[in-house]
C-alpha cells in the first residue's frame, strides 16, 4: 500500500516488524498469553508509533526521508539492544508462554494452529488492502503517487491521506512481527535489520 499504490519509498518498515514482535512477546511474557490479544495490543501499539513517526517525517520527500526511516529504524534497534531488561538485548526476547487460540487449539507450528492462524490473518489483511485499494481513498492514493501536485490542486489533503496509509502499512508490519514473535517465540534484533525492511516492504 505505502509503496506500490502510495509511492511512499521507504527503508524503515523493520521498525514496525520489530517493534511489533517486541510487543507480542513482551505482553505474552508480562501480561497475558492470550495470542489474539497480544496480537492487537501489537498492532495498536505499532500504528501508534506509525502515526507518530509518520506525522515527524511525512513532510519531507526524497533522499532525505528515506535516510528518516532508516534512522528511525536504528533508533529502535539501538533501543532493543540497550534495553537488556525488557528486550533481552542481543540474546533476544526469550520465555514466551502462548495459550491456546480460544483455549483449544495449542499454538505451535507442528500442530498446524499457528500456520492456519497466520494464515486467517493474512487473508484479513488482503481483504482490507483489496477494499482500501478499491475505494475512492485509495483512487486518491494512485493519483498523489502519480502527481502530488495535481491532488492538492483539486483539493485532495495529501499528507493526511499520505499519513493514513503509512499507519496502515505500519500496523501491518506490526501484525506480522507479532505472528512471527508467536510463532517462533522468539524474537531477536534481526527483526529490526536492513534485510527485514527490505523483506516486509
Amino acid at each position: 500500500l505505502a509503496l506500490g499504490y502510495a509511492g511512499i519509498v521507504t527503508l524503515g518498515q523493520a521498525a514496525y516488524f520489530g517493534f511489533g514482535a517486541y510487543v507480542a512477546g513482551i505482553v505474552s511474557i508480562h501480561v497475558t498469553g492470550d495470542p489474539i490479544l497480544g496480537h492487537l495490543v501489537a498492532i495498536a501499539l505499532t500504528a501508534l508509533l506509525g502515526v507518530i513517526t509518520g506525522a515527524l517525517i511525512l513532510h519531507i520527500t526524497g533522499v532525505t526521508f528515506l535516510m528518516l526511516t532508516l534512522a528511525i529504524s536504528s533508533l529502535i534497534f539501538e533501543f532493543a539492544n540497550k534495553a537488556r531488561t525488557l528486550t533481552g538485548g542481543d540474546d533476544g526476547l526469550q520465555g514466551m508462554k502462548i495459550d491456546p487460540l480460544f483455549g483449544v487449539f495449542e499454538f505451535n507450528l507442528f500442530g498446524h494452529t499457528a500456520y492456519l492462524y497466520t494464515l486467517a490473518v493474512l487473508f484479513a489483511w488482503f481483504l482490507i488492502a483489496w477494499r482500501i485499494v478499491h475505494s475512492p481513498f485509495g483512487r486518491s492514493l494512485d493519483g498523489i503517487r502519480q502527481s502530488p501536485r495535481r491532488m492538492r490542486a483539486i483539493g485532495t489533503p495529501v499528507w493526511w491521506r499520505l499519513l493514513a496509509v503509512y499507519v496502515i502499512a505500519a500496523a501491518m508490519s506490526g501484525s506480522a512481527g507479532a505472528l512471527s514473535a508467536h510463532s517462533t517465540r522468539f524474537v531477536g534484533l534481526e527483526v529490526l535489520s536492513l534485510l527485514t525492511s527490505g523483506i516486509v516492504t
